[in-house]
């Protein structure tokens, strides 16, 4: 009976730990970009789309959120990204530009965020499409 009643109390105890342990990690700035992702679709040469683009995000965690650098592949430039923190709750934008050649092509463009979050530091924002010729 000691046997179970210690072995019950163990279970318990380790229980509880790992649920303050999962609590710990849902804990500080979570960044989300809304929506998750730009696909312009397929678009026709005579009709090429505006590659200025404003990528919004909030934060969705519970701390505040800090960016500390925002890239871009190629041929795609971030002209504007916040500096000041985001607080829980709130959403900003990151503006980028772009060129595109007029002639079929895939569009396929990426912007990385790094940021203060210890477990994602970094997130990714794809920009992909695809420009044909008309038939």
């Amino acid at each position: 009976m000691m046997r179970k009643v210690f072995s019950l109390a163990v279970l318990m105890t380790l229980v509880g730990f790992f649920a303050v342990a999962g609590d710990e990690e849902k804990n500080g700035p979570k960044l989300t970009f809304e929506p998750s992702s730009h696909n312009y679709g397929t678009v026709y040469v005579d009709e090429m789309p505006n590659t200025n683009l404003d990528i919004r995000f909030s934060n969705t965690g519970n701390e505040p959120l800090v960016i500390s650098n925002v890239r871009a592949c190629c041929g795609t430039r971030v002209t504007s990204w916040p500096r000041e923190p985001i607080m829980p709750g709130q959403a900003d934008t990151i503006s980028v530009d772009f060129r595109l050649a007029q002639r079929p092509q895939r569009i396929s463009r990426t912007v990385t965020v790094t940021y203060n979050n210890p477990e994602e530091p970094t997130i990714r924002y794809r920009i992909t499409g695809q420009i044909v010729e008309r038939e």
